[in-house]
């Protein structure tokens, strides 16, 4: 049963930013960060539109959730993210101190399992394959229109 607060129902919000991403041009990756099943902070790749390579959607979140909360910590707080983390932003997850991570697709060549979940903090937790189908199909349109 889909409860109001599950892990679905906020992956479902980070599909959206990823689809915003994606209607501009960009790899469709959404994040949103969550306190107390309130969402704080949400973003999209803005890569291309910002000319930054760091310009990730979970280092816009992370900064746009740290801003909220007047913490360069996140310790209470959970990150929703459609694909796998790279491994800078896992270093980014690690030194905020997310307290859980949740992705949708693997990413098999850049994601930051690659090396381990040591990459993040010893004391986040991690949940993956949430809404999978979804994040990963999007991402394969995606790359398949540009080729």
């Amino acid at each position: 049963m889909l409860s109001v607060f599950s892990d679905e129902h906020f992956m479902k919000k980070a599909i959206q930013e990823a689809e915003i991403a994606a209607s501009s041009g960009e790899v469709p990756v959404g994040a949103v960060v969550v306190c107390n099943n309130v969402v704080i902070a949400k973003a999209h790749n803005q890569v291309e539109r910002l000319e930054d390579i760091t310009a990730h959607a979970e280092i816009l979140a992370i900064t746009a959730a740290s801003n909220y909360l007047g913490s360069k910590f996140l310790t209470d707080c959970t990150i929703y993210v459609t694909l796998e983390p790279c491994i800078m932003c896992a270093g980014a997850l690690k030194w905020a101190r997310v307290q859980k991570l949740v992705y949708g697709a693997s990413d098999d060549k850049g994601g930051f399992m690659i090396y381990g979940k040591e990459l993040l903090h010893p004391d986040t937790k991690l949940e993956y394959g949430i809404c999978h189908d979804n994040c990963g199909t999007m991402l394969k349109d995606f790359f398949a229109k540009r080729r």
